[in-house]
């Protein structure tokens, strides 16, 4: 999942970020167990990763590692995203990037009381290595297409997708230039039709 993106994308919302990081842990109509704002955010996500797995550069993206890791390579491209984001001097400095990490850590403190039991369980981690910050770096890059296969139920290794990202990092990038201009709009659209909807609308 990429965490980044989504939190960057709630738009300083407190209640629509916790339901935007959450979302991959609440199924169907759970959703509408969560307070309205989260559940804005719930739908938020689903929005975007619809947009995302269906974008032209996406799919360019995911054939770079669609044949080492078949239905797995739209992880991968996840991760891959967030990196480039977080080192798009057009969205964040280094400086910038902190603030924003340490921002969104605090928010979802304070919404503990709405985090399901597998995304708090992780949460800890999150913090601890600060996921959000070190996608900027190959060693965060690493570690979380690492994530990617201590969560999957059939991969086994992830230097080979390491390899790939490093290999071609120039047409990642320009898949990943590519889609951002069309995402950021798009979510802010969705963003401001959901603000202007009420929870049994969404």
């Amino acid at each position: 999942m990429n965490y980044l993106a989504h939190a960057y994308l709630s738009f300083n919302q407190p209640g629509i970020l916790t339901g935007n990081m959450i979302s991959d842990y609440v199924k169907g109509k759970k959703k509408f167990e969560y307070p309205e704002e989260v559940q804005k955010g719930i739908s938020l996500h689903r929005a975007i990763d619809t947009f995302t797995d269906e974008h032209a550069a996406t799919k360019e993206a995911k054939e770079i590692f669609r044949p080492a890791y078949r239905l797995y390579s739209g992880a991968f491209v996840d991760v891959v995203y967030d990196h480039f984001l977080a080192t798009d001097a057009n969205e964040f400095s280094e400086e910038s990037l902190l603030d924003f990490s340490k921002q969104v850590y605090n928010t979802l403190d304070d919404y503990t009381a709405h985090l399901p039991e597998k995304f708090a369980s992780s949460f800890p981690y999150m913090k601890q290595h600060n996921w959000l910050y070190n996608y900027r770096t190959l060693w965060g890059v690493e570690k979380s297409l690492g994530g990617v296969v201590r969560r999957a139920t059939y991969l086994t290794e992830s230097d080979t997708a390491f390899s790939l990202f490093e290999q071609h990092y120039q047409l990642l990038q320009r898949c990943y230039r590519h889609f951002w201009a069309d995402l950021k709009p798009f979510a802010k659209k969705q963003f401001e039709l959901l603000q202007n909807n009420t929870a049994g609308n969404m």
